[in-house]
């Protein structure tokens, strides 16, 4: 829809997402094909190449609506149109969070079990010919008020249920926690 991505989540893989349509969205501009993740992502990076100048991406929607797997999607493109050593490392170092970072930040909500409950910054380092060479996730909170508080059918985030249930090994003896 013009400049503006609107995703969907259909709760399965489709096959809109696989190395071939990164090829076919690479080079193109912004309207020539379907609107679509890599239509954006390939948008961004043609303008950081020919300006030389830092570009952003953001994914915005409600929750559930696939924000997360979105940004895994315009990872893999610049992994694969960026000329680094395999999209799976890439992403797997950026994107695939620590289960300790998950589980400190997602919890369950109405409209998803396993919701993020933390907003991401992902900052991609590029070098001079456009390869990706690093990248740093910042995150915060967006819902302290969580840790004494779920609306009716929600859950406090993953940490504290893990905590509990591993209340009986001997490194959480200290912790005072019970079932």
């Amino acid at each position: 829809s013009g400049i503006v991505l609107v995703a969907i989540n259909p709760y399965e893989q489709l096959p809109i997402y696989e190395q071939d349509v990164i090829y076919a969205y690479n080079g193109q501009n912004l309207g020539d094909m379907d609107p679509h993740i890599f239509a954006v992502a390939g948008e961004a990076y043609r303008q950081m190449a020919r300006d030389e100048k830092n570009q952003s991406i953001i994914v915005s929607g409600e929750s559930g609506a696939g924000k997360t797997v979105s940004a895994k999607y315009a990872m893999r493109f610049f992994a694969t149109v960026g000329g680094s050593a395999s999209e799976t490392t890439i992403e797997a170092k950026v994107l695939a969070s620590s289960p300790i970072m998950e589980a400190i930040g997602n919890a369950k909500t109405t409209r998803n079990d396993n919701s993020s409950r933390f907003g991401k910054y992902i900052e991609i380092g590029f070098d001079k010919r456009y390869h990706i060479i690093g990248a740093n996730m910042r995150t915060y909170l967006l819902e302290k008020s969580r840790v004494v508080f779920q609306a009716a059918d929600e859950r406090n985030y993953h940490i504290f249920y893990q905590l509990c249930a591993s209340s009986s090994l001997p490194e959480f003896k200290d912790l005072g926690l019970s079932k």
